[in-house]
């Protein structure tokens, strides 16, 4: 039998807490391999302390003078899969141990009296409490204020279980109810408590019944072996963490619950991008609208999604055809490219009228090298009150959306009175199809979050930060979008906040405690292969590609935001120098986390 990973989660509550504890699984020694490459497949729930030799009794790395037949409080005895009875010892299995391996796990009791050190409370302590298998959780109630301290604790013990696999709504792990425990009793959360959830030592449980071995043995649950070893031994310092090695915790959703988790090294690389991207040129006053860490929010969310919808497409241009601007579509390619390489699926909503000249467009893109595989183009009209459901869920099915992400750069957004207005407060709504509807909706489906990134208020998304749209910006109470979006990521020019996701998705895609976390522990992180990191880096943006995008962009008659202008401009300002070095920042910035 082979490793596999784990395909499934268990739920499982704790009621008693012990430092320095094993999980134990017993097998015959012609499954032993095949477990231990399990193991090391699966280091979140299964961090193997030692193997055991057949028919050894003793673990000297782990205590002085132990037999594993009489040193657990209880043992579960499993035939074919199956727990037949629960003994206080092995001795009368003495002979059929000769030609069986102990494993000894990993138990996360361990990192509990660390945790309460550290002033957090374990509640489910203080409340009442194959290979191919289920992943057991535990779950442990952890004041929000708290989180990014129990991650910091927890992610030093990787022989404990490391950090959690998962923060926030259980039924994104399948858990739908967390008052039903399969293992143990039920705990219960206080006042700004958020559920945190661990890999178990439990699933070696698991992995025993869905193997069916004629003949093996557990601890019971509850019941671990303790090792001599002192809390220097089984934890990692306590001091502070270099930055690579600390994480902190953000909210990126509320519906579901959802929090994310990245470096703090990088989490300054790309609050660093953002301080770029916010540089103002133009002098717009720009920074009144900036809201801190909406592009780590966006990207750390865009990083947990596998469909991704974007839109763009701003019509200021009233009196030419076409009417649309510069600012927008270099973005929300670079975006889409970026997406691609990290295997997300990508499409592009725009107005109808406009599809047949963003599809010339897309082929010229691609004929260019500016983005390797065409985006899919599709339109949105609304011409029922449903449409906009039907179009992000599968027959209209709130549990069956089609796209977990939407992103709007630089797309003209819907103001109070209804109308679309550009920066000038010329009404521009009979040219503008109501995406804003798709957002709208979207906020009432759970697992759909959405982007707005926008350089003026005017924009879809930036309805989250109307009232300083109001009172900063040039017709501000006229000309605000009143669509609101869960990020809103704030500009000098819109482009240059595509450029800026594309490369903070581009830095998530390279910490290893994101990606440990992102794959909820299962496996361990390695760095990106060769070919895979090519593939990412290539998918960037950069001066040669975005002067590339540009140039298509004035051959179908795009002209810049600003001026009007139909030339190498992008709101008034020309390509060279404003734009290449301020990509060249981007790409530096970016290029210090290879």
């Amino acid at each position: 039998m082979q490793p596999h990973a784990l395909n499934k989660l268990k739920y499982l509550t704790s009621s008693l807490s012990l430092p320095q504890q094993a999980n134990v699984v017993i097998l015959h020694k012609s499954l032993a391999d095949d477990f231990e490459a399990f193991c090391h497949a699966n280091p979140s729930p299964l961090p193997l302390l030692y193997r055991s030799q057949p028919g050894e009794w003793g673990c000297p790395p782990l205590a002085a003078d132990a037999d594993i037949r009489v040193d657990c409080p209880q043992y579960c005895v499993f035939k074919d899969g199956l727990l037949v009875s629960r003994v206080s010892s092995l001795m009368s299995y003495s002979g059929q141990l000769q030609d069986m391996v102990s494993f000894y796990l990993g138990c996360s009791f361990s990192f509990e009296r660390t945790l309460r050190k550290a002033g957090v409370p374990v509640r489910n302590v203080e409340g009442v409490g194959q290979f191919q298998c289920p992943m057991v959780v535990t779950m442990r109630p952890v004041p929000e204020e708290k989180l990014d301290l129990v991650v910091q604790i927890t992610h030093l013990t990787p022989l404990a279980h490391g950090g959690p696999i998962h923060i926030g709504d259980p039924a994104v792990l399948g858990i739908q109810d967390l008052s039903r425990p399969e293992y143990g009793d039920p705990v219960a959360l206080g006042p700004g408590d958020v559920p945190a959830f661990w890999a178990c030592g439990a699933t070696g449980v698991e992995a025993v019944q869905s193997c069916k071995p004629p003949l093996a043995f557990t601890h019971s649950p509850g019941c671990m072996f303790v090792t001599d070893r002192q809390d220097s031994s089984v934890f990692a310092s306590t001091s502070t963490p270099e930055p690579d090695q600390c994480p902190l915790t953000f909210s990126i959703s509320q519906q579901p619950l959802h929090f994310s988790v990245a470096s703090k090294a990088v989490v300054q690389s790309i609050r660093d991008l953002e301080k770029i991207i916010g540089e103002d040129p133009g002098e717009r006053g720009i920074r009144a609208l900036f809201v801190q860490d909406e592009l780590l929010r966006s990207c750390l969310s865009l990083s947990h999604s596998s469909s991704v919808l974007i839109t763009t497409g701003f019509p200021t241009h009233y009196t030419h055809n076409p009417p649309e601007e510069t600012d927008g579509p270099p973005g929300a390619i670079a975006i889409a490219a970026t997406l691609q390489a990290l295997q997300k699926e990508v499409a592009i909503v725009t107005d109808h009228r406009a599809l047949e000249m963003n599809q010339r467009i897309m082929e010229d893109a691609v004929k260019k090298g500016v983005i390797k595989t065409a985006v899919p183009l599709l339109s949105y009209q609304g011409n029922s009150p449903d449409s906009a459901l039907y179009f992000l869920c599968h027959n209209g099915d709130h549990k069956k959306p089609r796209f977990d992400h939407l992103v709007a750069i630089e797309r003209s957004g819907r103001a109070s009175d209804g109308n679309y207005y550009n920066m000038r407060g010329v009404n521009i709504k009979h040219l503008v199809d109501p995406i804003d509807d798709l957002f709208t909706t979207a906020s009432t489906i759970p697992g759909i979050s959405t982007t707005g990134i926008g350089d003026g208020g005017n924009e879809l998304g930036m309805g989250k930060v109307k009232e300083a749209v109001r009172e900063h910006m040039p017709n501000g109470s006229l000309i605000a979008c009143d669509v609101a979006a869960d990020f809103a990521i704030t500009a000098g020019v819109s482009n240059w906040g595509g450029y800026g996701m594309a490369c903070a998705l581009y830095i998530l895609s390279l910490c290893p405690i994101h990606q440990r976390y992102l794959h909820k522990g299962l496996g361990q992180p390695h760095p990106p292969t060769q070919d895979q990191h090519q593939a990412w880096a290539a998918s960037l943006p950069s001066v040669a590609k975005e002067e590339e995008m540009l140039s298509i962009l004035v051959q179908h008659g795009v002209r810049s935001g600003k001026t009007g202008t139909l030339g190498m401009e992008v709101d008034g300002l020309t390509f060279h120098p404003t734009h290449s070095d301020l990509i060249r920042k981007l790409r530096d910035r970016t290029s210090q986390r290879k």
